[in-house]
């Protein structure tokens, strides 16, 4: 009751506009993350936190969850209310049923998850026909900075430098490489007119020489290392590396909350993180 006084007490007084959102995977570490920091912004009205049937937090208070206090939201596998935006960090499978729900309902997506095969991505990419999409392999904006910069660098460089891309996260990551390192070989295959099937390899065991104009990536797990990429160019005589590194989780949650502004009242389609920070 606290929660809705407040809302409807800063609408009436013209302060803010409140984007209406739900949070698929709401129990998980993004989850919270963006559930906490929504709340302190003032700008959101989580109207919506999902979880996957089964799941131990169901019931629960999201702002209990999050230790930000009681908010009046609880956990379910089912939209209560209708938001504006759904917001999905959860796993492949979850994130294709969510896709389906937010289709049904005409409910604009920002989507985080990764691991994703190449039929889910096509699936994203078709629904996007009917609902406004925000897909990234990652919200951090530092890393969409970097996702920019290194194509534009590798130009200017030329074919002489060679290029390696090395990622390293914590150890209960699922999937490697990371969606961001393969993000980032694609923008450098784009500006380098390289076929990324082709040019592209994963680690490296051979005894052959480095073959010209390859670009490999190397995936590092360690610990609780949140999320780190760089992207080393070297010649005969210098080298140049360009890095971003996350401290903490709540760099991606606010990328997602941005997005999610960005997007209310867009029309349908497939965008990125890039839309959100550089498009008109």
């Amino acid at each position: 009751m606290a929660r809705i006084c407040h809302n409807e007490c800063l609408l009436f007084l013209g302060v803010i506009t409140m984007v209406k959102i739900a949070i698929a995977g709401a129990a998980g570490r993004m989850g919270k993350r963006i559930t906490a920091l929504a709340i302190e912004s003032e700008q959101f009205d989580i109207v919506c936190a999902l979880e996957a049937p089964g799941h131990q937090a169901i019931g629960q208070d999201i702002g209990q969850l999050a230790g930000t206090g009681t908010f009046g939201v609880r956990v379910t596998t089912v939209l209560p209310a209708m938001p504006e935006v759904l917001i999905d960090f959860t796993s492949p499978e979850g994130t294709m049923h969510w896709l389906e729900v937010a289709r049904t309902h005409n409910i604009a997506m920002v989507i985080g998850t990764t691991g994703l095969t190449e039929s889910q991505l096509a699936q994203i990419s078709h629904t996007a026909m009917e609902i406004p999409i925000v897909h990234s392999p990652n919200m951090s904006v530092g890393a969409n900075v970097l996702l920019k910069s290194v194509g534009q660098l590798a130009s200017i460089l030329g074919k002489d430098y060679d290029i390696e891309i090395i990622e390293t996260h914590h150890r209960f990551k699922k999937d490697a490489p990371s969606g961001t390192a393969i993000a980032l070989a694609k923008a450098l295959c784009q500006a380098t007119d390289k076929n990324f099937d082709e040019k592209v390899i994963f680690g490296r065991s051979s005894k052959s020489p480095r073959q010209t104009g390859e670009i490999a990536i190397h995936a590092i797990r360690l610990g609780d290392t949140i999320g780190e990429h760089s992207v080393h160019f070297g010649c005969l005589g210098e080298r140049i590396i360009i890095s971003h590194l996350v401290h903490s989780r709540d760099t991606f949650a606010r990328g997602a909350l941005r997005a999610a502004k960005w997007i209310v009242n867009k029309k349908p389609s497939l965008y990125t993180m890039q839309d959100v920070l550089f498009s008109d």
